[in-house]
């Protein structure tokens, strides 16, 4: 199974997670991304999924000036965005933990 299938569950969730931190661009979401590991995701990616999420009402983006070029488009996340991340927080440990029991993993009592 490629890896790409799996992510395409769990990057929505991540990059809410990474939102919920502080507002970012794309640039700055996708080194956040290389940096936890994700080192796969590109901005063809990248750039449809936050339009999805701003579509989804997940995020609102607000255009502010670079020191370093062209203004940037910085994305941060609303209140639904915060439910959506908390959803996604509770359906990934009830994954987690299923999927550990499968492989052989104990389980949690909690």
């Amino acid at each position: 199974m490629k890896q790409t299938q799996l992510l395409k569950g769990v990057l929505d969730g991540c990059v809410l997670a990474i939102l919920a931190r502080h507002e970012s661009y794309g640039y700055e979401l996708m080194q956040a991304l290389h940096e936890y590991g994700f080192t796969s995701i590109v901005g063809g990616t990248l750039y449809p999924l936050l339009a999805k999420l701003e579509k989804q009402g997940d995020v609102t983006s607000t255009i502010k000036p670079s020191p370093d070029g062209p203004d940037r488009n910085y994305l941060t996340l609303t209140a639904h965005g915060r439910e959506s991340l908390a959803e996604f927080q509770a359906q990934w440990h009830q994954i987690q933990s299923q999927v550990s029991h499968v492989m052989g993993e104990k389980k949690d009592d909690a």
